[in-house]
C-alpha cells in the first residue's frame, strides 16, 4: 500500500491549466482499482493519494503521468506502507496471505 504526497511547487499557479487532465488521471486511477482515496492537504498544500494493487515502479510511472507532476505543479513523494495491523474493515489491504 502506498501514500503519494503531491505537494505544490512554486508553479502552483499553473494548476488551473492542467486541472482537467489531473481530474482525468484521478478518475483513471479509481477505474483501474488502484486508488482508494484522494484528498487535499490542508491548508492549500497540495494533495494525497492512497493506492494499492501495484508495484512501486508501476505507481511511480502512474504518478509521473499525472499532468500536475509532469508540468511541475506538484512534487511527488511515494511512501510505501506494509500494514502490520488492520481494522477488519480494511482486511482487503492485507497482502501477507
Amino acid at each position: 500500500m502506498f501514500i503519494v504526497m503531491l505537494r505544490f511547487t512554486e508553479h502552483m499557479a499553473k494548476a488551473g491549466e492542467f486541472m482537467e487532465g489531473h481530474k482525468a488521471w484521478i478518475a483513471q486511477g479509481f477505474a483501474d482499482g488502484v486508488f482508494l482515496l484522494v484528498g487535499s492537504l490542508k491548508p492549500n498544500q497540495g494533495g494525497a493519494v492512497v493506492a494499492h494493487n501495484l508495484s512501486h515502479a508501476e505507481l511511480a510511472q502512474r504518478v509521473n503521468d499525472d499532468p500536475f507532476v509532469a508540468e511541475n505543479v506538484v512534487s511527488a513523494e511515494i511512501i510505501e506502507i506494509e500494514p502490520a495491523r488492520l481494522d477488519e474493515r480494511l482486511h482487503f489491504l492485507d497482502t501477507s496471505d
